[in-house]
């Protein structure tokens, strides 16, 4: 019983502690934009992603449909190309493509730029992943990862010759907080990794190391 009494204590001290307050939300917001990136409320694993329809750098439509998916889905959010954190990232998870897609992974990066901007990725014939545009945030609205920049922010931006408008061909000066969603074929969120601090973005192999777990859920689920 000695050593169970810290965590009881510490069960006891957590269900005494009081609510955190949530954010102010600023006026004409809307309730799914949070004010800040610190505010953002992402889903968690084990709910059901949400239905989405997202232009894609070809023109094209990507879709999730969550009671209809043929595959499990590794849903990337980032800020846009103008990000250095957010190319890092992807060329890092670059180097696990090939082996997410032989795990029967469909791959999606989803960006807050316009769908102009991506199209010259599509010079780059090795892609296995699919490019798509969220510049009015409706999928990181789903996924309660949208926010508002402050205007400091978007002054800052301007001065290294930024332009979130013209990234987005949108005004509304919003962004994604950086995000990795795994989805399974049954619509449902198997793991979620978001970190308000853009600078801080997941492993790869962490992601790797997910998506072989869910891909042997899968098998096993396909074999039963």
């Amino acid at each position: 019983m000695a050593r169970l009494l810290p965590l009881l204590l510490l069960l006891a001290a957590a269900c005494s502690a009081p609510e955190p307050e949530l954010p102010v939300q600023p006026a004409g917001l809307p309730a799914d934009v949070a004010p800040t990136q610190w505010d953002v409320r992402p889903l968690l694993p084990g709910m059901k992603a949400p239905e989405l329809s997202l232009t894609k750098a070809d023109g094209g439509t990507w879709t999730l449909n969550p009671d209809g998916m043929d595959a499990p889905v590794v849903l990337v959010f980032y800020r846009g190309g103008w990000c250095p954190f957010c190319n890092r990232q992807l060329s890092e998870l670059r180097e696990a493509d090939r082996e997410l897609e032989e795990l029967g992974f469909e791959i999606v990066f989803a960006s807050a730029d316009r769908p102009e901007a991506l199209e010259p990725s599509l010079r780059d014939t090795s892609l296995v992943y699919t490019l798509v545009s969220d510049n009015d945030l409706v999928a990181a609205r789903a996924f309660g990862i949208a926010y508002e920049v402050d205007d400091a922010t978007v002054q800052r931006y301007e001065g290294t010759a930024m332009d979130l408008d013209e990234a987005s061909g949108r005004d509304h000066h919003w962004l994604p907080a950086p995000a990795v969603w795994i989805i399974s074929t049954d619509g449902t969120i198997q793991f979620g990794y978001v970190n308000p601090n853009y600078r801080v973005r997941v492993s790869p192999s962490v992601v790797m190391a997910a998506a072989r777990e869910v891909a042997a859920w899968e098998a096993e689920e396909r074999g039963g």
